[in-house]
């Protein structure tokens, strides 16, 4: 029994963790495996992963060619029930096209789901970064200017917690990988209400990001502007793209307000 076993409880499902290890084994660098890769890539036996494997083909999550398997996009509905509960991606999109629209260039809204952002709606205006992000992608929230605000609003002992929990490893050159450089950047972005991450996720890369509130007061998610490090300074964000984004988080919030006030009402 490992560590971690020990600290589960005896309704700890196991065959459903080790199905779910198999599912996220395949990502954006790996989307088709073999038997071998995926049995290496979640540290099962290679007899447990073809059995995992071949029921997921039963049921149409992954198909295989005979050597190679891949994720089908039945995958999708494992997260269709989370995203079709949040009214808060149909509210933003329009928002972002309309954001988009203005500044020309990538606008997106995440949320944080323990130590990463998770991005739910996104307009790409062009390709400004060498990995795709697309509606479920994953970054380290220390790294992005999203993840901050998130960082941000969570209650002091939350963060105490993330930074604990945290390894904090070097992107570029610019990534902040000191815990108290790093509580003391998510201090300020808390009083000051936006952050502006430069270069800390990719080279060339900036971006700004403001919380979206929900009725309450509390940070429900972060919407963010990305541009090239060539085509904006790091002032020109502050002065040029930070008025329209907060502009954008406003009408967010308005609308999720009004979505929620339609929900009760009916």
């Amino acid at each position: 029994m490992t560590e971690n076993d020990a600290e589960r409880g005896p309704h700890h499902v196991q065959s459903l963790e080790r199905g779910l290890a198999v599912i996220t084994a395949f990502d954006a660098d790996h989307p088709r495996l073999t038997l071998s890769d995926v049995a290496r890539r979640t540290g099962l036996t290679r007899a447990a992963a073809r059995r995992f494997l071949l029921t997921l083909s039963d049921l149409g999550y992954v198909r295989n060619d005979g050597k190679l398997f891949a994720l089908t996009a039945r995958v999708l509905e494992l997260g269709y029930s989370y995203l079709s509960s949040m009214t808060l991606p149909e509210v933003a999109q329009p928002h972002l096209e309309q954001l988009s629209g203005e500044v020309n260039e990538s606008s997106s809204v995440s949320v944080l789901d323990g130590s990463d952002i998770v991005y739910i709606a996104r307009v790409a205006v062009s390709r400004i970064m060498t990995v795709s992000i697309n509606i479920g992608t994953r970054f380290p929230a220390y790294a992005t200017s999203m993840g901050h605000v998130l960082l941000a609003g969570l209650a002091r002992p939350a963060l105490d917690d993330y930074l604990a929990a945290t390894a904090l490893r070097g992107f570029t050159s610019h990534t902040t990988i000191d815990a108290d450089t790093l509580r003391a950047e998510v201090d300020t972005v808390r009083e000051q209400g936006y952050s502006i991450v430069d270069q800390e996720l990719e080279e060339g890369l900036r971006s700004l990001a403001v919380p979206i509130r929900d009725a309450t007061g509390a940070v429900a998610a972060a919407v963010n502007i990305s541009t090239q490090a060539t085509r904006h300074t790091v002032e020109s964000i502050r002065t040029g793209l930070l008025p329209p984004l907060r502009t954008a988080a406003l009408r967010i919030e308005r609308d999720l307000v009004a979505a929620k006030s339609v929900t009760r009402l009916g």
